[in-house]
């Protein structure tokens, strides 16, 4: 069995979870069983979850994926869809001119629903996969206060993410340093944002270029959190990197858990 051992607190602020595993085998997506397993490898306390891709809204999903949550070190996170195109070109913009929600796109009932119910702890937009939510829905976004997990990229770069989330004021956490797979031009990009947008946050998942990863935990050690990517990626292979890397210890610590604690209270260590 894989173990690592280190001296560090480890929270994961981003992992998915199929909530059907028998109906929708997929590679790299398991059930709770493996992933609790993984983390235990690993040395991961506490871990964020949501669901993988859907086609249609994540209502079934999201409420499974709460419901396994129960009883283990796992954090859910509701998983949104949004009407609007995210793309940034001419043609995006047109056609979000004539866009409309439809019911399987959140609105802000849906967003008011998945905030009061105490069952999670944020939200999690996918706008190259899942379509970026309207200015109503993000509007409510802000007013719930709670942290939105993005995924940013090609599909949805720095700019565009300036320009939504963060200019509503949300608490954003900008999975793989908004650079997924591997553009790390745009990884430092997004870390250019931390000098303007105070609430903007970056998570470590499948971040593989060291540069990237010490400039952001040297310049910005209070805006960097931890995250596997698993079980597409085994959490000890995330959590190697962080510990090879060359910055300070208290940096690590910061990131493997410090910083993800002040953001969801849900991963702050707890005190009986």
């Amino acid at each position: 069995m894989l173990e690592l051992e280190h001296e560090f607190r480890v929270v994961d602020v981003n992992a998915r979870l199929e909530p059907d595993v028998e109906r929708r085998p997929r590679e790299g997506i398991g059930g709770p069983e493996r992933l609790e397993r993984e983390m235990h490898q690993a040395g991961i306390v506490r871990s964020v979850v949501y669901p993988p891709g859907r086609d249609r809204d994540y209502l079934k999903a999201n409420n499974a994926v709460a419901r396994m949550s129960v009883g283990r070190p796992l954090v859910p996170l509701a998983r949104i869809t949004g009407a609007l195109d995210p793309g940034t070109g001419p043609g995006s913009k047109l056609k979000n001119l004539t866009a409309s929600r439809s019911e399987d796109h959140a609105d802000p009932e849906d967003i008011e629903q998945y905030a009061y119910d105490d069952r999670f702890a944020g939200f999690v937009v996918h706008p190259a996969r899942d379509g970026l939510p309207d200015d109503e829905v993000l509007a409510t976004l802000a007013d719930v206060e709670l942290p939105v997990l993005v995924h940013a990229g090609e599909g949805f770069p720095p700019d565009a993410l300036a320009k939504t989330l963060l200019a509503e004021d949300i608490t954003t956490i900008v999975a793989s340093f908004g650079g997924y797979p591997l553009d790390r031009a745009m990884m430092e990009q997004t870390i250019d944002l931390l000098e303007d947008w105070d609430q903007c946050y970056l998570d470590t998942s499948f971040v593989r270029f060291r540069e990237p990863l010490e400039r952001a935990l040297m310049e910005h050690p209070d805006r960097v959190l931890f995250g596997s990517g698993a079980p597409g990626a085994h959490p000890n292979v995330a959590i190697m990197e962080i510990l090879t890397l060359d910055v300070p210890q208290d940096a690590m610590r910061k990131a493997f858990s410090n910083n993800a604690g002040r953001v969801l209270e849900e991963l702050a260590p707890r005190s009986f």
